[in-house]
């Protein structure tokens, strides 16, 4: 039960941000500026550490997501929160170095994920190109 309220919460939150950065970026702006680079920047860790989150508690709650070769170490859930945030990044920028993989539930997830990761910055580069072309 707290696996599904925890993910579900992280679902909103992650939702909530991605609407506010495009709503704001219609309404703001035009054109490429620091602050839409920082809002970007922003937008990515929230979407990093929330699936980050959902990887921890899934882990936590003994549903296996990833797979690691620790030799049967057991890890506090400092370094555990490490490892979800780190498999989470990887996954987000698909970068993919081969140390963790996705494993059961983990794999849709990490699906997931990596779309986020791979439509953003298309998607923003279409709506900062949109706006350029409605004020010339």
């Amino acid at each position: 039960m707290v696996t599904v309220i925890g993910s579900a919460v992280c679902l909103l939150i992650i939702a909530g941000a991605l609407r506010q950065i495009f709503s704001s970026l219609e309404a703001e702006y035009r054109m490429f500026s620091h602050h839409l680079f920082i809002s970007i920047l922003m937008l990515y860790t929230i979407v990093l550490i929330g699936f980050g989150i959902i990887y921890f508690i899934l882990v936590e709650e003994g549903v296996p997501v990833y797979r690691e070769d620790l030799n049967g170490e057991s890890l506090s859930w400092v370094h555990e929160m490490a490892r979800s945030l780190y498999f989470s990044g990887v996954t987000l920028f698909t970068v993919g170095y081969g140390d963790m993989i996705p494993v059961g539930i983990g794999r849709w997830i990490a699906i997931v994920e990596a779309m986020v990761g791979y439509s953003l910055p298309a998607a923003l580069v279409a709506k900062v190109w949109m706006n350029y072309k409605e004020d010339s």
